[in-house]
């Protein structure tokens, strides 16, 4: 087995105890579910597990150490990591991919404390607001201080996402469905802008033509949404018969440019799309 470099200079033996004896066949919820499982396994079973030549026992060995060991004061806060943060118009700050309301009206700078396992929102000295951090992965949410009333408004660069755009469009016709599956951009804001842009266009024609343009589309490998406005246009002009194949003039072979490209290596196109897929 390869390790990743960060687990080099001495580290190697750790990550192989835990890929090797704790993570095979076990199973969990979310990430604090494995966290608290590691833990239980950590403080129960490996500290009571001999270790290395000597057999040392590493729970035995740390209640012999307590005695020479000076306890942490239990006054002290525990430990955290600061942040500075601004708040938008509606009274919203962000801080890891989600949105946290600061209650006020005053809407400048603030400080944010973040804990093992919550947050502090300051602002001149004084403590606003205090949160739980949400579970892992859990993104673009919105909170607000319990018992308080729902801020009215959403905050201001909140990331819309656009699932039910694609789903309505997936929806419409097989042939939209295999579509998005060529045309789609995998995701980022170019995901987003394409889907809402493509439904709007669909709403500007019936699912018929459509479903015949994008049809056409994927066929010749278009994503450019104008290009498929004129498609469409096409078939309104050509009406219920079928829009002509592109006509491609055969003495092209013959000229100067084609011959001089012909001694080139082929480019690497993407594949055709299955040819199962159309009449």
């Amino acid at each position: 087995m390869q390790f990743a470099p960060q687990t080099k200079a001495g580290e190697e033996r750790s990550f192989w105890t835990v890929e090797t004896n704790f993570l095979p066949g076990r199973t969990f919820q979310n990430l604090e579910d494995l966290n608290r499982q590691a833990f239980d396994w950590s403080t129960t079973r490996l500290d009571n597990k001999p270790q290395g030549k000597a057999g040392l026992i590493p729970a035995q060995a740390f209640e012999h150490e307590r005695t020479y060991l000076r306890p942490v004061p239990a006054q002290l806060p525990a430990p955290y990591k600061v942040h500075g943060r601004g708040t938008d118009e509606y009274g919203f700050m962000s801080f890891g991919a989600n949105y946290y309301w600061v209650p006020g009206t005053r809407r400048d700078e603030v400080k944010v404390l973040e804990y093992s396992d919550r947050l502090k929102i300051f602002q001149a000295g004084q403590c606003l607001a205090e949160y739980p951090l949400p579970v892992d992965g859990v993104r673009t949410a919105k909170f607000s201080p319990k018992g308080q009333p729902a801020p009215p408004h959403h905050p201001h660069n909140r990331h819309h996402p656009t699932e039910l755009e694609e789903k309505h469009l997936r929806a419409l016709a097989p042939a939209v469905s295999a579509y998005l599956d060529y045309a789609l951009p995998t995701k980022g804001l170019a995901r987003h802008q394409f889907l809402r842009r493509l439904l709007a266009l669909s709403r500007q024609m019936s699912v018929e033509l459509f479903g015949q343009t994008v049809e056409r589309a994927r066929k010749y490998r278009i994503t450019d949404l104008q290009t498929l406005q004129n498609i469409a246009w096409l078939y309104l002009q050509q009406g219920p018969g079928q829009v002509p194949l592109v006509e491609i003039d055969a003495a092209f072979r013959q000229r100067e440019a084609y011959q001089e490209g012909s001694l080139t290596d082929p480019p690497a196109l993407p594949p055709d799309p299955d040819p199962a897929d159309h009449d």
